[in-house]
């Protein structure tokens, strides 16, 4: 969930603790203090009174400086923050309740103890095995940093210089962070802390927001995509795994053996196994899933048969060198994730769901499994998208066998990309459209693109037209083309025309724009008083006549206040949505029109409060 959603959750108390932390690096001028301030003086100065957007602009301009701040805590050895980290950016663990980060964190506590357990056992000096001898030597340098403070007679500490060191080691060694993670606890005490110290400690840190009314911990994905850099994740654990599934056996063998993975494991185990370990896609893709004498020729061969053909990606990705061409990957995943694009309606999610758990029954414990859901039943669409996990995660879950055995079974062609054929099956263009109305009516071609919509900027106010009249017909009123083509005149066309029986009617004409506010009053009072007097000439009675925009300026509203003879009624298109988004939502079969007959602007709260009985 985005930080601006997230904020509209959470009261002006649980904000506190990351706006503070926010406004101290804002008093630090950071680098891009000028753009901050800008944003801040059209305000009141005061990050605590600005809009929920602007905060979210703010943090995305001080990154670099959150991410150092995260950073310093680290240096606190008994906070566990990288155990808090790592539990929080896993993938559904965005949104959790109390009790459901106590578990997770004591089920990790277990984890590690036990793991530690076994670990400590390979820490045989005499063992000559390559990897070993590295654990060995990351110990002891640990070991050093951490207790050499008590010859000054000072409490054990790692300073910020000796992190820096260790990190450099930790790199030069290939350790994972699961296996810095084990050697660090086998030197610095591992005590079990309260579940409502955590959410304490982790809400004065800025890194979470808490809920008390309804006891949910928020996680905002601008922050976690900051907590994964700094614990040198380069992806997502779901793009990681679409990427391992796509791997030959033999990389992934090599990848399990160079961080002491049971051989004996299943594919899928040592899938597993590589995701808990912390393991970064940049290093295992350059080193860890080749033998040390392939050389980078062979190894970038392999690193392009892997985009083109097995991942399939039809983006051409560049790079001269090896490590050039696994950044730019990277590059592609981040940007993909980033821009958060749903390709496929809300609906049609729903459906595939729907399907994929007809097909594979026990769907639903793999999903809430992969993703360490709290909820029972997760195959829910806007569940999953809260979590952010959308169908392509979920069909990423399946096995290659599993996925054509569905794509055969639903009459889906398995030639190319399987995942995206089924996609573009369950892409339910009608209702992605609407999903979409509001940026149709700000004409914002850039974004239609981006989630998948095939639209010429040119035809975009047409298509406007043909979306409000789909979502009218959905709310239960009569859309007549017929009664709409007899009144229209070569010169006078109206967008929309309701037939309201008994020789009445009802007027809308659609508005999409740019600019922000409708203001073309006078224009639009001739267009619609022309509609009316054409209707009138034949016989029908105006019963309203509605304009349909994506907002209007408080001159326009007045205007239309004190127009009488024209009857008009304004509606924006995010309120139009939204009417639609609860009518359908509490299974409503047909929308009373006197609901919309009160307002010059509808009030959308009223309306709702209506539809919610």
């Amino acid at each position: 969930m985005k930080l601006e959603q997230i904020l509209n959750y959470v009261n002006s108390f649980e904000k506190n603790p990351f706006l503070k932390v926010i406004d101290s690096i804002i008093s630090n001028k950071p680098k891009e203090h000028k753009e901050i301030d800008r944003i801040l003086n059209e305000l009141d100065g005061q990050i605590k009174n600005a809009d929920n957007k602007s905060v979210a602009q703010i943090l995305n301009l001080v990154e670099d400086e959150f991410a150092d701040h995260i950073k310093e805590e680290f240096l606190n050895t008994t906070s566990q923050l990288d155990i808090l980290i790592d539990i929080i950016i896993r993938d559904g663990n965005s949104l959790m309740k109390r009790e459901w980060l106590g578990k997770l964190y004591d089920k990790e506590i277990q984890k590690i103890k036990k793991r530690i357990k076994s670990f400590e056992k390979s820490f045989d000096e005499e063992n000559k095995d390559p990897r070993n001898r590295d654990y060995v030597i990351y110990n002891k340098c640990l070991e050093t940093a951490y207790k050499n403070d008590r010859e000054h007679n000072q409490e054990s500490k790692i300073t910020r210089d000796e992190q820096s060191i260790l990190n450099t080691l930790a790199s030069s060694l290939e350790l994972s962070h699961e296996e810095i993670k084990l050697i660090n606890y086998l030197i610095v005490p591992l005590q079990k802390i309260d579940v409502d110290d955590i959410i304490k400690y982790l809400s004065s840190t800025g890194v979470i927001f808490y809920s008390r009314k309804n006891h949910q911990v928020y996680v905002a994905d601008e922050v976690i995509r900051i907590l994964r850099k700094i614990r040198g994740k380069d992806v997502s654990e779901k793009v990681f795994r679409k990427v391992l599934k796509k791997l030959k056996d033999s990389h992934i063998n090599q990848l399990a053996r160079k961080h002491s993975i049971d051989r004996k494991l299943s594919r899928e185990e040592k899938i597993k196994e590589i995701l808990s370990e912390g393991i970064t896609l940049t290093s295992a893709l350059i080193n860890g899933i080749f033998r040390d004498d392939v050389n980078k020729t062979e190894r970038r061969a392999t690193i392009n048969e892997l985009i083109e053909k097995r991942l399939r990606i039809d983006e051409k990705i560049k790079g001269a060198s090896l490590e050039a061409k696994v950044e730019n990957l990277i590059t592609y995943f981040k940007n993909r994730e980033k821009d958060g694009a749903l390709t496929i309606s809300v609906n049609g999610y729903e459906k595939l769901l729907k399907d994929v758990k007809g097909h594979i029954p026990k769907l639903n414990s793999i999903v809430r499994e992969e993703f360490e859901l709290q909820e029972e039943d997760v195959l829910k669409a806007k569940l999953l998208l809260m979590y952010n996990i959308r169908p392509s995660d979920v069909l990423y879950l399946l096995t290659d066998e599993e996925v054509k055995d569905f794509c055969n079974a639903q009459s889906i062609s398995i030639r190319g990309n399987e995942i995206q054929n089924v996609l573009d099956e369950y892409k339910d263009v009608e209702n992605l459209f609407i999903e979409n109305y509001e940026l149709i009516a700000r004409r914002d071609f850039n974004s239609l693109q981006e989630n998948g919509l095939d639209v010429k900027e040119a035809e975009i106010g047409v298509k406007f037209e043909e979306v409000t009249k789909s979502i009218l017909k959905k709310l239960g009123f009569n859309v007549d083309d017929d009664l709409r083509d007899s009144v229209n005149t070569s010169k006078d066309k109206a967008d929309i025309i309701l037939n309201e029986g008994d020789n009445s009617l009802i007027i809308i004409e659609c508005k999409s724009i740019k600019e922000k506010g409708y203001n073309k009053y006078s224009s639009v009072a001739r267009q619609v008083k022309s509609y009316k007097n054409n209707a009138e000439k034949k016989g029908y009675e105006v019963m309203k006549i509605f304009i349909v925009a994506p907002e209007f300026t408080d001159e326009f509203i007045n205007d239309c206040t004190l127009d009488y003879e024209s009857n008009l009624s304004l509606i924006t298109a995010d309120t139009l949505i939204e009417i639609y988004n609860v009518f359908k939502e509490f299974g409503h079969k047909s929308l009373p029109i006197s609901l919309l007959m009160r307002d010059v602007l509808i009030d959308k709260e009223r309306v709702l409060k209506s539809l919610e009985k």
